[in-house]
């Protein structure tokens, strides 16, 4: 990460949704390792919740949120799998105006490194919807773990060079 530190950082307001039919609050240790890399980083933790692995209800959620003026950014931890309860890509299918395939491009190259040849089950995506942000990272800690500290730390800081997704911000919802 190249860091300008002539720049200010701008904090953004994240919410981190996790996907899942059997965690709770009590044992969401992924929810939990992303709230901790989020006010780490300084940012704001904008809501936080557990959504069961439906695409409507998922989209439900998204949706109240891209509404929501206090979130720029969504990040979803779990439901990018292979199997028939792995709905978050339909999901975001419902939301997105945009897509962003060079995240979840960037995301198996990461992963690549951390698990081999098993990054091929994931489709992690991103998509731009309504001036928000909203990445879909698989739900294991390590996932977690790559997809923050490789891609997204550096791509939410408003320091970051060249670019970042923050000084974008302002002109997603241009027409």
């Amino acid at each position: 990460m190249a860091i300008d530190s002539e720049r200010a950082f701008k904090p953004i307001n994240i919410a981190l949704l996790t996907v899942s039919d059997t965690r709770t609050a009590a044992d969401d240790t992924s929810g939990d390792i992303l709230e901790q890399r989020v006010r780490g980083a300084g940012h704001n933790l904008a809501a936080r919740a557990i959504v069961r692995d439906d695409a409507g209800r998922i989209a439900d959620r998204l949706n109240t949120w891209i509404d929501d003026r206090g979130v720029d950014c969504v990040i979803i931890t779990g439901g990018t799998g292979l199997t028939g309860r792995d709905v978050t890509p339909e999901a975001l299918e419902q939301v997105k105006e945009r897509e962003i395939p060079g995240f979840g491009e960037l995301f198996r190259w990461v992963s690549y490194k951390t698990i081999g040849t098993s990054t091929i089950q994931s489709r992690a995506c991103a998509v731009v919807s309504r001036g928000t942000y909203i990445f879909a990272l698989p739900g294991s800690n390590g996932a977690v773990k790559d997809g923050w500290d490789m891609i997204l730390a550096e791509q939410l800081d408003s320091r970051n060079r060249p670019c970042n997704f923050v000084e974008l911000m302002p002109r997603l919802r241009e027409t």
